[in-house]
């Protein structure tokens, strides 16, 4: 069989290595696989299809800035790859994130109607069934489910300096997306599944599949950290970010600190140059890590992880840490809370700090052990994903091979 998978980056960023753990499942079964993408570098594939070039995306990226028509440029890039693709000519054909400043939309769906492909969906976000936002819940807005207008995030991602078209592109996304014939939509949550259901695309069917982590690198390690910078004795409460913003709960962590006591010391990964230097002692600051065997050290000698994120899907961090055997405590906000039982952590009423405090010092007492054996039952990456091949036609046949 031949696959085709379509995202914005390829190898670098949760969806990009979710992309490429696919494909490296699927060559390895002996299939042809491909991976389209339209931003960066494609990092571990061989089978990369650029879309467009920095030059197209420059070209959107102002499209969207200005008109606020984000999925609406990369017109003659978009042409182009579907020319590709029609020689390709794939069995399946594997959505990612479609935003993202590289493809048209109203092209590419007009391509998908027509070649009756069967087509595996898979939402990271919540663009697809907006007017224009990715994620909503930070502002409490549910004109998606009507229709969007005056949008309340023109400027946020993707960013619109000029005009609000979230009526328009909220129109126009439900008429492109709506009526393919073989489209399966997949969410890593039940959360967003739920929210699907509640959209313009709620007559697709719609399958949760949660991502999944490489549980041989996330996995508990020994750690000097604590030893060099003076902590042993403290309780280490820890948390993570790519970008640490009002969003992910960066001023929970502050109001946090104010009131833990003095055995008790947080620890937070990718905060910029400039938020370290104004970080409060009680909190130690890490800048952005690359290595991930550096980053498993780190959960490791955590005592608790702590996300207090305001819009998460089904975050990443929250099984690295359970693989490392430390308990998480997180806000139920989004499906962050959905990865937690009992025995593995603790979901906290979002944006209350002293509750907050006080079930990041009840997960003390969680089994280290528990969560460790969770992780791994349940959110080995090879073991998840070999899920989407059940919707590719392939998954019975291809999981008795990978027994």
């Amino acid at each position: 069989m031949k696959v085709l998978q379509i995202n914005s980056v390829c190898g670098v960023g949760s969806t990009g290595r979710i992309a490429t753990d696919i494909h490296k499942i699927l060559v390895e079964q002996g299939h042809d696989s491909y991976i389209a993408y339209g931003r960066g570098d494609a990092v571990n594939c061989e089978n990369a299809i650029r879309i467009g070039s920095k030059l197209d995306n420059y070209y959107h990226v102002a499209k969207t800035r200005i008109l606020d028509r984000h999925g609406f440029a990369s017109r003659k890039a978009t042409e182009e790859f579907i020319k590709k693709v029609k020689m390709l000519d794939p069995d399946v054909i594997h959505l990612h994130n479609l935003h993202g400043y590289y493809i048209d939309i109203e092209l590419l769906f007009k391509y998908l109607k027509e070649a009756n492909k069967k087509v595996v969906w898979t939402l990271h976000d919540c663009w697809t069934f907006t007017g224009h936002c990715s994620h909503f819940e930070f502002v409490g807005c549910e004109r998606w489910k009507y229709q969007c207008y005056n949008c309340p995030q023109k400027n946020q991602y993707p960013k619109s300096i000029g005009l609000d078209n979230s009526t328009k592109n909220y129109d126009d996304k439900k008429k492109i997306f709506t009526g393919v014939k073989d489209l399966t939509i997949v969410t890593p949550s039940e959360w967003l599944a739920n929210l699907v259901n509640d959209s313009f695309l709620k007559d697709y069917p719609v399958k949760v599949i949660n991502n999944g982590i490489d549980t041989e690198i996330f996995k508990p390690r020994k750690s000097h950290f604590k030893s060099k910078l003076g902590i042993e004795e403290e309780y280490v409460y820890l948390g993570v970010a790519g970008n640490w913003n009002d969003r992910k709960g960066f001023n929970y962590f502050i109001e946090m600190a104010q009131k833990l006591n003095e055995n008790e010391v947080i620890v937070l990964v990718g905060v910029t140059n400039a938020q370290k230097s104004q970080l409060p002692r009680n909190i130690i600051g890490i800048t952005h890590t690359n290595d991930v065997y550096e980053l498993a050290k780190l959960y490791s000698c955590a005592d608790v992880f702590v996300n207090p994120t305001l819009e998460d899907t089904f975050p990443t961090t929250n099984l690295e840490a359970l693989a490392c055997g430390t308990p998480v405590v997180t806000f139920d906000t989004g499906g962050s809370g959905e990865s937690l039982t009992s025995g593995t952590g603790i979901v906290v009423k979002s944006k209350d700090t002293m509750d907050l405090i006080y079930n990041v010092r009840k997960a003390h007492g969680i089994s280290s052990q528990y969560c460790l054996q969770t992780a791994r039952k349940n959110y080995n990456k090879v073991e998840k994903f070999m899920g989407y091949l059940r919707h590719y036609g392939l998954f019975f046949s291809e999981h008795k091979q990978l027994k």
